[in-house]
C-alpha cells in the first residue's frame, strides 16, 4: 500500500523541517518514497533487526544526510528521539509483521517451507528462540500461545504432540515442527486452508518477539511524540494487531465529555481525527502483484489536540 501510505502521511510532511519516524524500517521502501516526495524530510529509521538496518542504509544511501538509523524495538521510539534531541515528530509509520527477507532467508527460521533452525527472532542478537519456547513451555503454556496468538482451534492437541515429541529429544528444526503439527491436526481439516502449520508458526513468532505487548506499548509511546497536525499510519497483518491499533486510535478520537453535561468540555475533546474509515485493504491489483499484501490492514489518524 505504498502509494496510499504516501498519500495519507504527506499532508503532515510539508513544513520546513518535518520529521518522520519509521518505527519498522525493514527494507526502507516506504521511507524511500517519502524522502523522494519531501526534499526537506528527515527520517528516523528504527528496526530491531540489524540486517534490516544494513539493507535499508544501502537503499537509502542517496538520502544519507536526512536519515538516522536506530537499532531498537519500536516501543523505544521516545528514547530514540531523546537521544537524537528531537522533541516531537510530524509523522509516524508502523509497518508491522515480518519482512520479506526474514521470510525468505531460511536460516532465520520463520518459514515452514524451509528446513532451518527453529529461531524466529527478529533481532537475532537477543531473546528466546522458537526452539526455546517449543522445548521449555508446558503443554498448557504452549496451548495458550497457539490458541491466543495463532487462533488455532487444535491448540491443545498440537501442544500435547509437541510435549510427547520433545521427550525423545529437542525439537530444533522448522521442518520437524511443521511435520509434527500436520500429524496432530485431523486429516479432514488438513485438506483445506493452506499449510496446517501456518497458525502455529505465526503464534510462535508473535510469542518469541513479544509482538502484541510491544505494539500495545508502542502506539501510545509514538503518539505521545506526535505534533499537532502530525499523522500516524499503521499497517497490520492479522486481526490481533488490527484490534490493538483500532482500540488505541479510537480511544483518542473520542469525545469523553460525560453524557449528562449540556456542552462538550474542552479538555475532553478528541486528540485524534481518524483518517481511514475502518481498516483500508489493498487493491485487487496490489494483491495480484504481491500476494503477501493480501492480509494488510491500514489505519491512520491525525493529531488535532494535545492532551
Amino acid at each position: 500500500m505504498l502509494e496510499r501510505i504516501v498519500e495519507v502521511l504527506s499532508p503532515a510532511l510539508e513544513g520546513e523541517r518535518p520529521v518522520l519516524v519509521d518505527g519498522t524500517l525493514g527494507l526502507g521502501g516506504h521511507s524511500e518514497a517519502l524522502l523522494r516526495a519531501h526534499p526537506r524530510l528527515r527520517v528516523v529509521g528504527v528496526d530491531r533487526d540489524p540486517s534490516a538496518l544494513e539493507r535499508s542504509a544501502r537503499r537509502l544511501a542517496p538520502f544519507a544526510e536526512r536519515v538516522d538509523y536506530v537499532h531498537a524495538v519500536y516501543d523505544e521510539i521516545p528514547r530514540a528521539l531523546d537521544d537524537l534531541g528531537i522533541a516531537e515528530v510530524h509523522g509516524v509509520l508502523l509497518d508491522l509483521g515480518v519482512s520479506s527477507p526474514q521470510l525468505d532467508e531460511a536460516e532465520r527460521g520463520f518459514a515452514y517451507s524451509y528446513d532451518a533452525p527453529l529461531d524466529m527472532r527478529m533481532d537475532p542478537t537477543r531473546g528466546l528462540t522458537a526452539a526455546d519456547v517449543v522445548n521449555t513451555y508446558s503443554a498448557a503454556e504452549l496451548a495458550r500461545v497457539l490458541r491466543v496468538y495463532g487462533e488455532e482451534r487444535f491448540a491443545a492437541r498440537i501442544a500435547q504432540a509437541i510435549v510427547r515429541e520433545r521427550a525423545g529429544g529437542p525439537i530444533d528444526s522448522t521442518r520437524r515442527l511443521a511435520d509434527l503439527v500436520r500429524g496432530a491436526i485431523p486429516a479432514a481439516t488438513r485438506r483445506t486452508g493452506g499449510n496446517p502449520a501456518k497458525r502455529t508458526f505465526q503464534a510462535l513468532r508473535i510469542e518469541v518477539n513479544a509482538e502484541l505487548p510491544i505494539l500495545e506499548r508502542a502506539l501510545p509511546a509514538a503518539l505521545s511524540r506526535l505534533a499537532v497536525g502530525g499523522r500516524i499510519a499503521v499497517l497490520s497483518y492479522h486481526s490481533l494487531e488490527d484490534r490493538i491499533t483500532k482500540r488505541a486510535l479510537a480511544a483518542l478520537a473520542t469525545d469523553t465529555t460525560p453524557p449528562d453535561l449540556p456542552v462538550p468540555l474542552p479538555d475532553r475533546q478528541p486528540e485524534l481525527r481518524l483518517l481511514t474509515r475502518g481498516a483500508e485493504l489493498p487493491s485487487q491489483e496490489e494483491n495480484a502483484r504481491n500476494p503477501r499484501a493480501a492480509s494488510a490492514r491500514l489505519r491512520a489518524a491525525e493529531r488535532v489536540r494535545r492532551a
